[in-house]
């Protein structure tokens, strides 16, 4: 259970939640005592100087109170002045990059996140990090534009397509963590959800080498039903004959399908391998070409992995 959540806030888990959970609650805090003292004073006049049947009365002359017009505007100066100074420091220290920080690199598509690692590793939807480290991200869209969220960490940057931006984090404690997109991307925007697992030092470390090693033991159609949920195939394709953004992969293997151009081609393993590293080649007719390509992102075994997974799919 979570003891650090707030009322509208989840547990503070990042080394700057702290500062932007300090500056959030003294806005809130704030704005809120002065709405309550404008809405007394307002319910006060409006008994003290009501109008009372039988009595005529005939309201002050006088339209201003210097006193007054002093404490209204500097009191709000002085708020607004604390508030920008306070803001600008949280802001550099969520914008200085530590040197010693470690880069993964970002990328946002129509309707998952995929994370590249230096030791040439390559996840969908899940960030995995070490806690106590600085991660810088190194983030770009393939498509349109998408908005990187955690919650937990207090941190959120626009992922735009033809340019990068950049964004970084320090996690404080161990655990597994939610990861939005918030800019509204189309369609499957609300089914871009991922999550960020946090490691001891020792277990990344153990996990970088284990995930850097290509899996040769487990069956194809096994392993090709974990890449389906593991690069978010599902988000696009159904395996019980639905119609989704793509087409469904339930019978499609040694079947003809026609094309947008009119031609037709059969579905076997070197058109599910083309369609993986060439999407817009062939787009099948009915659906938009909006399929990312995988090259560079799966080995051949996986490519096999995958095709015997929809050989399965009668």
């Amino acid at each position: 259970m979570d003891t650090n959540k707030t009322l509208m806030l989840p547990g503070a888990k990042s080394t700057i939640a702290g500062d932007v959970d300090s500056l959030f609650n003294f806005i809130l805090y704030t704005t809120g005592a002065i709405f309550i003292l404008v809405v007394v004073v307002m319910m006060y006049f409006a008994i003290r100087y009501r109008q009372r049947s039988g009595k005529a009365e005939v309201t002050s002359g006088r339209d201003y109170n210097h006193v007054l017009e002093v404490i209204w505007t500097v009191i709000p100066s002085i708020l607004v002045m604390v508030v920008f100074f306070w803001g600008f420091k949280v802001y550099m220290k969520m914008n200085i990059i530590p040197r010693d920080a470690i880069e993964i690199k970002v990328t946002g598509q129509k309707w998952f996140w995929t994370f590249d690692y230096d030791e040439g590793i390559n996840i969908v939807n899940e960030l995995v990090i070490p806690v106590d480290t600085p991660v810088k991200l190194l983030m770009s869209s393939q498509d349109v534009i998408h908005s990187f969220f955690v919650p937990s960490f207090r941190t959120k940057m626009d992922v735009l397509p033809n340019r990068y931006s950049l964004l970084w984090f320090e996690s404080t404690e161990v655990g597994e963590y939610d990861l939005f997109c918030t800019e509204y991307c189309g369609k499957g925007h609300s089914e871009m959800i991922g999550k960020v697992r946090v490691l001891p030092k020792v277990e990344y470390e153990k996990w970088l080498v284990e995930s850097a090693v290509e899996d040769t033991t487990t069956p194809l159609a096994e392993l090709g039903e974990q890449l389906f949920k593991k690069k978010a195939c599902f988000t696009c394709h159904s395996i019980d004959g639905s119609r989704l953004v793509g087409p469904s992969f339930k019978g499609i293997f040694g079947n003809p399908v026609k094309h947008n151009d009119g031609t037709t081609a059969t579905v076997d393993e070197n058109y599910i391998r083309e369609s993986l590293l060439d999407p817009q080649a062939k787009v099948v007719d009915g659906f938009a070409p909006v399929m990312p390509t995988y090259q560079g992102q799966l080995t051949d075994r996986e490519i096999d992995g995958i095709a015997a997974f929809i050989k399965t799919l009668k």
